[in-house]
């Protein structure tokens, strides 16, 4: 093996069969690959070590993965959090002008350098929680302008910060003011912008909002088939608030993932199975807006749906920054195991995102890890409002 980076003195934990736990073990990678991962002891012999990390007996994992965000945005909605606490809706707020479109007009104010110095600050605190990954949507413009700025300074972050992002264009969010009452000529108006976006490299995935107060599944269908046209994959936010047939339509056009789905429906998850669809779960909305109404999670476990665990960080319904505290509330209020948490902010969430090069410690996979002053993985999905990762590393 030519020039390789070391890393050893660590306890692994290589999710590549259960926890995988390796005591006083070592990885090696070569050309940011994982080559060799395994006891100490069983090092190959002659290896060419340009680089070493002693981790003093830290535990080592896979790089998390944040599957859904909504990092690019200016301003904030602390008010809402106060109307909601005094009775309001979330869906009350929206029609009322506040929600998503509260946001609109403080990001298409904003300029490129300032939304990026935003953002910038919360990758950051993402990637101190661990996070090597991380998808970041558009969909705070809601004009093409605004919404080709977002996507830019999306890809700028991944130079900017190390991690690997994923853009996803998010126009099918809800409809602007400007056109309040005419969803179809919005959606038509998305439909045209994809192409020009996607030709300017700024998309990678093409998601959307069907929801009563967002978009109907004919509506979404029409974005879908342009992204289709074009080769891009797609993804759903549906069932939080009800069931709009948004997680049949994620199955029907063989979304990556589905999201929030705390309204499925035993069929619903019969046709994400058998799509292959990720449900990805996003446990700090729910807790933010006081829902009472879980994902079916036990049904999902039995048919073998794979779960995801993302923040869903954005400025209204989860401000949070932390996925190890999502892995706490996977656990603690939708009865996740400690396992299938960290599975769905590793494994689950790279499939999430069409990526299967990441998630495990394992010969092929990239060399996004994580180390960690834990004993063992599953305290981190124990403690909550402490994230004790002590450095990250990705794959250049």
């Amino acid at each position: 093996m030519t020039g390789c980076t070391l890393w050893r003195n660590a306890r692994l934990a290589t999710l590549a069969d259960g926890w995988g736990l390796v005591e006083r073990g070592a990885v090696v990678a070569e050309d940011g690959c994982i080559r060799w991962a395994g006891p100490s002891r069983q090092l190959p012999a002659g290896l060419a070590v340009t680089a070493e990390h002693d981790l003093g007996g830290a535990l080592l994992t896979p790089g998390l993965v944040d599957a859904h965000t909504h990092l690019i945005y200016a301003g904030n909605r602390a008010g809402e959090f106060e109307q909601r606490l005094a009775g309001a809706s979330y869906a009350e707020i929206a029609r009322a002008g506040g929600g998503i479109r509260a946001t609109l007009d403080a990001t298409r104010a904003a300029s490129e350098e300032a939304l990026l110095a935003a953002a910038l600050r919360r990758a950051l605190a993402l990637r101190a929680g661990g996070v090597t990954t991380v998808e970041v949507k558009s969909g705070y413009g809601l004009d093409l302008a605004t919404e080709a700025r977002s996507l830019r300074v999306a890809r700028r972050i991944g130079a900017a910060t190390g991690q690997s992002v994923v853009t996803t264009f998010l126009g099918a969010h809800v409809t602007p003011p400007e056109i309040e009452g005419r969803a179809d000529d919005y959606v038509e108006a998305v439909c045209t912008w994809l192409p020009s976006l996607h030709r300017a490299g700024l998309v990678d995935a093409v998601d959307a909002w069907c929801e009563e107060i967002a978009f109907t599944p004919a509506q979404v269908r029409r974005v879908f088939a342009v992204a289709r046209a074009l080769r891009l994959p797609v993804k759903v936010h549906a069932g939080q608030f009800g069931n709009q047939g948004g997680a049949a339509l994620a199955a029907a056009c063989g979304a990556l993932s589905c999201d929030h789905l705390e309204w499925l429906s035993t069929a619903d998850i019969d046709a994400l199975r058998a799509a292959g669809t990720v449900a990805v779960l996003l446990p700090g909305a729910f807790y933010s807006l006081r829902e009472t109404r879980v994902p079916p999670v036990a049904a999902l476990r039995a048919a073998g749906v794979p779960m995801a665990v993302a923040t869903d960080h954005n400025p209204g319904s989860s401000p949070t920054l932390s996925l190890p505290l999502m892995l706490n509330m996977a656990c603690t209020l939708f009865g996740l195991t400690p396992l299938e948490a960290w599975l769905g902010a590793t494994v689950h969430a790279a499939q999430a995102l069409g990526l299967h090069d990441r998630g495990r410690i394992a010969p092929g996979q990239r060399a996004d890890l994580a180390a960690w002053d834990l004993d063992h993985p599953r305290e981190l999905a124990h403690r909550f409002g402490d994230a004790p990762c002590t450095a990250t590393w990705t794959a250049p």
